[in-house]
């Protein structure tokens, strides 16, 4: 169920949305679970950062970037820094977005791993969500390791499978990996579709070729499957909203002030 809380409905023009978000607006309309957004602007943007997510997830599979683990990353020293422990540190002066679009854009020159990869990709989406000079002022000094993301990304956790979108987040756990490699312990996705994935280090399948990905990197013998956990990972997408309207009302502020500032000076020349 959605309820605006401003009084609107929740009703979106056709026009305005695509298969995907109209399923997903669908959904949640008739879900048991009460979804509360402040106007209809916020449920328009959660549904176009989703499809967002969506297709930062597929460009990343097409971008040549490779999986590897940390001790194996590698990253454009033109942007990023190697760290010793295999992350990514924003290089000084370099603009975020330009960092973050440039994994896109030479993705060969890239390997991280799973985890980092749900980071980076989020970015991404944020990046194409909020345009380059809201993310630049908010996502500075970027780290890109593991499941490390700046504070303004903040990501919440619940444990409903029945309550899956495009562009959520959920991992599929392997409990019997092999000890020699523990990078296949599970694997991070992002819900393109109705039982459709993407993962890095997999690539786009449905639930069960990633669980047969995963099982073939079980201990010899073993007979304990892989599985979808009941984890689900989603950004804060009015969080994230507001982060494009603190950037319009602080350079409203400084017009605001320009314009006294101004008038002051006029009124003095006229005195």
């Amino acid at each position: 169920m959605i309820v605006i809380l401003d009084g609107s409905s929740a009703q979106i023009p056709p026009r305005m949305l695509t298969e995907l978000e109209r399923k997903t607006l669908q959904r949640k309309m008739n879900s048991p679970v009460v979804y509360r957004y402040p106007n209809l602007e916020s449920l328009l943007f959660e549904l176009k950062l989703r499809s967002h997510i969506v297709q930062s997830a597929k460009d990343m599979y097409t971008s040549g970037v490779s999986f590897a683990t940390f001790s194996n990353s590698r990253c454009n020293e033109r942007y990023w820094i190697r760290t010793p422990n295999g992350g990514f540190l924003l290089r000084p002066g370099v603009p975020p977005s330009v960092a973050v679009a440039d994994i896109y854009e030479n993705g060969h020159l890239y390997a991280f791993e799973c985890a980092g990869a749900i980071i980076i990709l989020l970015y991404k989406a944020v990046l194409d969500a909020i345009g380059p000079a809201a993310f630049d002022r908010h996502f500075q000094n970027l780290f890109l390791r593991d499941w490390q993301y700046d504070r303004d990304m903040r990501l919440i956790t619940t444990y409903n499978l029945n309550e899956v979108y495009h562009g959520d987040v959920l991992y599929f756990k392997n409990p019997d990996h092999d000890p020699r490699t523990p990078e296949w312990q599970g694997e991070n996705v992002v819900v393109l579709d109705d039982n459709l994935y993407f993962g890095h280090g997999i690539g786009i399948g449905t639930g069960q070729e990633i669980i047969d990905q995963l099982n073939r990197a079980r201990r010899p013998f073993s007979m304990v499957s892989a599985y979808l956990d009941n984890l689900v990972l989603t950004p804060d997408f009015e969080a994230i909203r507001l982060l494009a309207y603190r950037d319009d009302e602080v350079a409203t502020a400084a017009s605001s002030a320009e314009d006294t500032a101004e008038a002051l000076m006029e009124t003095a020349e006229i005195g």
